[in-house]
């Protein structure tokens, strides 16, 4: 396996690798990890640490992985709270009352596609398999999030809801916020048809020219990580605090599930991050 990235760090402990980020880790307030396939206990097409529920993988043995990657991460297996994602853009506070929702406890709500929190002690949890993760925290007020951004909740600018919440509900201003936008598919993968692009090409605030390639005969590229940048800075972060993955998603699919790569038959990623 050959991982290259300037500015996405590949740890391993006791076998397990994560990914994490250097702008996070500076950040001494937070815990956050980004999983990768390595060091579970799962087998077939979900080999080895599938973090997904909902792909037909065995429930116990995702459990297993929740807690071996809990324990080589350095998060408390019994603090996470899971979003409920259907590619929308409802952005949920949690708190300590949350925890083991979508884990060890059912899920008590649905559509839910971000999570924000200023509580310590809780984990926040997202789910990935090429989708775009956009971490914040807010090292002044102490408030974090997490949000799965498709290419629905991108054009839905979920990113932009988010920050919303955080400057409204927690106090938080934009241009203290610190931005992750995690390994997801990148520009040189993500190729779609005529109606997606459309809905990218409507985003004229954000000039789709810098997101957007046209490949001819109705097909595109799309850069669903500048598209989440630009929407980032728009909602008031500044640049110098946002940081892009530069790993895609398909392009490390040996390291991390890719839905495409794949075609659907394959495990799945999580975001985590937890105020200390």
């Amino acid at each position: 396996m050959v991982f290259k990235s300037k500015n996405t760090d590949l740890n391993f402990v006791d076998g397990v690798a994560f990914l994490r980020f250097p702008s996070l880790s500076e950040l001494d307030f937070i815990n956050h990890a980004f999983s990768t396939r390595i060091g579970g206990v799962s087998e077939g097409c979900y080999k080895s640490m599938n973090l997904n529920f909902k792909q037909g993988d065995d429930r116990e043995k995702v459990l297993e992985n929740y807690r071996i990657f809990c324990d080589a991460t350095g998060f408390d297996f019994d603090t996470l709270v899971s979003s409920s994602q259907d590619h929308h853009t409802f952005v949920r506070k949690v708190t300590s009352a949350d925890c083991g929702i979508g884990i060890t406890r059912p899920h008590d709500m649905a559509s839910v596609d971000a999570l924000v929190t200023n509580e310590p002690g809780v984990t926040l949890v997202t789910h990935y398999a090429d989708c775009t993760p956009l971490f914040f925290a807010d090292p002044e007020k102490k408030v974090i999030a997490l949000a799965h951004a498709g290419w629905k909740g991108t054009v839905g600018k979920i990113g932009e809801a988010v920050v919303e919440c955080m400057t409204e509900d927690y106090g938080c201003d934009p241009t203290d916020i610190i931005a992750v936008v995690g390994p997801a598919i990148g520009a040189c993968c993500y190729e779609v048809d005529t109606p997606v692009f459309e809905q990218f090409a409507s985003l004229t605030e954000l000039k789709p020219a810098y997101f957007t390639k046209s490949l001819g005969h109705g097909k595109y590229l799309i850069d669903l990580k500048e598209t989440n940048r630009r929407m980032l800075m728009d909602a008031g972060l500044l640049s110098i605090n946002i940081t892009i993955s530069d790993v895609c998603t398909k392009c490390n699919s040996g390291l991390l599930y890719s839905h495409r790569a794949s075609g659907g038959k394959r495990g799945g990623l999580i975001a985590m991050m937890a105020i200390k």
